[in-house]
């Protein structure tokens, strides 16, 4: 696979991801972590936050738990169509032609496979949504991290062929990508298996952060690790186990990258950079388990 000279920038929009009776759980997704539902049918339910996304999670029925599609946008339809061809050229699997797309918010796109065999979205012309201006509500997904068996490959295929760009490395465990000025949207964890670590919702404030602490508490779903503070991104964290096993995090103040002078720094796995606030200790084993996910085999070959 050569590298494209022709990718446009991209940002994360949306996450769809599946399992056993994964849309019943909708009402976590509404009533505690506060968005809100604007389609449900036999595409499974589809919910927006505060911001001008129509739709940040999908959440559809499937045999095993895993990932649907990670939706990326790009600016207008000149830049779609540079992106497919450049990704044709490199020799990237390309999965079809640019169409119209029947989720929330329409526009047009295509999908392709990661060096996982992940399924990604590019997409634009998406009809955006009047931001509600609701504070405890997420207004974007910050980030999503997987679990790879080849995270060198990962690391490769989203710098060199999706042109993201390298923010930290924790160790040689963790590596933490940005399409933009948020110090990372995607991360990659060295894991025995590919599948879902955890996905990342940010709020506007560190009030609105810890409300939704409380929220989460007072609905029956206890911090399962956190609030604290990482070190790479600088950001205040507290990960919960939702009702159908997945791990999602509520995050806010995420660092933002200056192009002109940031250079990427390997953190240490040492408490005080994991946490650097030091009120959270170690993740337990239930939740370790839990970001190790479910073995997620992909797109079948």
């Amino acid at each position: 696979m050569t590298s494209p000279t022709n990718m446009p920038r991209l940002w994360l929009r949306s996450l769809d991801f599946a399992g056993p009776a994964v849309p019943q759980t909708a009402s976590f997704y509404e009533e505690l972590w506060k968005l809100e539902v604007v389609a449900r049918g036999n595409d499974g339910v589809h919910l927006r936050g505060s911001g001008s996304e129509p739709y940040l999670v999908g959440l559809h029925d499937g045999p095993r738990h895993g990932l649907v599609r990670i939706s990326f946008g790009v600016a207008d339809r000149a830049a779609l169509q540079a992106a497919h061809a450049a990704l044709r050229a490199a020799g990237a699997r390309v999965l079809g032609e640019i169409a119209q797309i029947t989720t929330p918010g329409g526009g047009i796109g295509f999908e392709l496979l990661d060096s996982d065999r992940r399924v990604l979205r590019l997409c634009t012309e998406v009809a955006a949504v009047q931001p509600t201006g609701a504070e405890d509500a997420p207004r974007k997904i910050s980030h999503v991290v997987l679990n790879s068996t080849d995270l060198d490959g990962a690391l490769k295929f989203y710098t060199e062929t999706l042109g993201l760009k390298v923010s930290d490395w924790s160790e040689n465990q963790m590596v933490f990508l940005r399409c933009g000025s948020d110090h990372h949207s995607i991360a990659f964890n060295r894991a025995d298996r590919n599948s879902i670590n955890h996905v990342a919702f940010e709020l506007g404030t560190i009030d609105a952060f810890m409300r939704g602490i409380g929220r989460l508490k007072n609905g029956g779903y206890p911090v399962n690790w956190g609030p604290g503070r990482h070190g790479p991104g600088n950001n205040p964290f507290a990960y919960f186990i939702g009702p159908s096993g997945f791990v999602v995090e509520y995050t806010t103040s995420i660092q933002q990258i200056d192009e002109a002078t940031h250079q990427p720094k390997v953190w240490k796995r040492t408490p005080e950079d994991s946490d650097r606030w030091m009120t959270a200790g170690p993740p337990s084993r239930q939740m370790r388990t839990a970001m190790a996910g479910d073995p997620d085999p992909g797109w079948p070959e």
